[in-house]
């Protein structure tokens, strides 16, 4: 009989609150957010210039260089600085699940023993006496919050995306680590490329000083000419530890970005700078925001503050919770299961007094929205900034290297009529030693030319962006490579 009155009360008390809610639903209105937003600047319809040739996902098999490749590969794999992105995507998933975990009911199971003693005394005989009672109890109980403004859903959806950008940023960071490497191979390759061209300088300055010597034991010149020579020549062996010492540095600096030790290694490979690949198509600069990932992270942010905008909001109205509990007990054990007591109460909360609390925080996610579409608009200009300046440095930096390559020519043509004037014995040694070292000055600077233009190349594909799918590092911590949903590592 006790039970049947708690369940009507309970019923009737339910009944109340779902007509409070269908009185209070129609004076609200619930606050849905687009999670698609135009992009907050001005867009131009096309760059200043563009090429023809179409450029492969994994943009640095343009450059047709075997260990470039590989290097790139095995940092993709390796470096440390990219697992750290592997590893907050992680974290970014872990939460979007606690996050999900909200909409759905929560299970407690309880537990309890107790021990009560009374102690009385006897009317008949006066003597004292004590009552031992023990309870035991199991049971259930079960909470669930019904999500009736959408906060826990808006909750949800910004953790949501909140792995979109992250999972963006992981390829952002891939990216960066791609161009970094090549640029440091590339500086690598002119090194080792210098340091050949320089053992090929010293053999003509130690030629040209052997044709002084003799001229000078001739006596056709002056020990000044020798001297001049010897200078000169000691002047080229001065640069081989110079660019000993950079090719060491950046062998370090391969290593690190490859995920070793910087000494661990010396990098072998080709000493040959790659020709510079086709100018590629740039495509239009709307595109650059589905192509690059830290757009796409900046876009995909600047949702996800709109829904905790919703989800501040929805905090703001009144909050249904049901609770639920099914228990038995008893004194003993053996009649732990006899009795099953079952309840269900309905619990409607509104905010009347927090002293401006939730309002603030509305206030304060709305700001952070604000931030976002700046932040997404800034990454834009400065997307296209990076696209219109890789392209501004490679065409003046190509016009400069055609340059040098003339200026060589007229150098060794220089250099060939001295000598032969002084050989003649038409002219002193003076016009001789300065064709030499503008010929050997410029050789070493179109070395240095030719790898920046592979640098501004590099940042060109960069800021193009790229599709390639990106793999975890081994061993797998995930089988599903979708940005939409991630599969955390267990």
């Amino acid at each position: 009989m006790a039970a049947s009155i708690r369940s009507n009360t309970m019923r009737s008390g339910l009944s109340v609150l779902i007509l409070a809610l269908l009185v209070w639903t129609p004076a609200c209105v619930l606050i849905t957010l687009a999670e698609e937003r135009p992009v907050p600047v001005e867009v131009p319809e096309k760059f200043t210039t563009t090429g023809k040739a179409k450029v492969p996902d994994r943009w640095w098999e343009a450059f047709q260089d075997e260990d470039l490749s590989r290097l790139v590969t095995e940092a993709l794999g390796r470096n440390l600085d990219l697992k750290v992105a592997w590893s907050r995507l992680d974290q970014a998933a872990a939460l979007a699940r606690q996050a999900g975990a909200a909409e759905l009911p929560e299970v407690e199971a309880l537990a309890g023993y107790g021990i009560s003693r009374a102690k009385a005394r006897s009317p008949i005989n006066g003597e004292r006496s004590t009552d031992t009672v023990k309870d035991y109890l199991v049971g259930l109980q079960v909470a669930y919050e019904v999500d009736i403004w959408g906060r826990i859903r808006s909750t949800r959806k910004a953790a949501d995306l909140d792995v979109r950008a992250t999972k963006a940023d992981v390829m952002s960071t891939a990216m960066m680590l791609a161009s970094r490497v090549a640029a440091a191979w590339y500086q690598l390759v002119q090194q080792k490329a210098s340091l050949e061209l320089l053992d090929r300088q010293l053999e003509v300055s130690r030629t040209l000083l052997d044709l002084v010597e003799m001229r000078f034991k001739q006596g056709s010149v002056s020990a000044v000419d020798v001297l001049q020579q010897r200078r000169q020549l000691e002047a080229v062996e001065a640069e081989i530890p110079l660019f000993r010492m950079r090719e060491s540095l950046l062998e370090h600096q391969l290593a690190v970005l490859l995920g070793h030790p910087p000494a661990r290694q010396t990098l072998e490979g080709h000493r040959t700078l790659p020709a510079l690949p086709p100018r590629p198509a740039t495509g239009l600069p709307a595109d650059l925001v589905r192509r690059r990932p830290d757009l796409r992270a900046a876009h995909v942010r600047m949702a996800a503050a709109d829904q905790r905008v919703a989800a501040s909001i929805a905090d703001r109205f009144p909050a249904l919770r049901l609770t639920g509990r099914l228990e038995t007990g008893g004194s003993n054990t053996r009649d732990l299961f006899d009795l099953w007591l079952a309840g269900l109460a309905a619990n409607l909360t509104a905010p009347v007094l927090d002293h401006g609390r939730r309002a603030a925080e509305v206030d304060r996610n709305r700001a952070v929205a604000e931030e976002r579409l700046h932040q997404f608009g800034q990454a834009v200009l400065t997307a296209l900034q990076e696209v219109e300046d890789a392209l501004v440095q490679e065409s003046r930096q190509g016009q400069y290297a055609e340059n040098i390559t003339r200026r060589l020519d007229l150098a060794r043509e220089e250099l060939r009529r001295s000598r032969e004037r002084y050989v003649n014995g038409a002219t002193d040694y003076l016009p001789v030693l300065g064709a030499i070292q503008g010929l050997q000055q410029l050789e070493r600077q179109e070395l240095e030319e030719k790898r920046k233009l592979l640098e501004y190349r590099i940042d060109l594909y960069r800021a193009l962006g790229g599709g390639w799918t990106l793999e975890r590092p081994s061993p797998p911590d995930t089988d599903d490579d979708d940005t939409e949903n991630p599969k955390p590592r267990s």
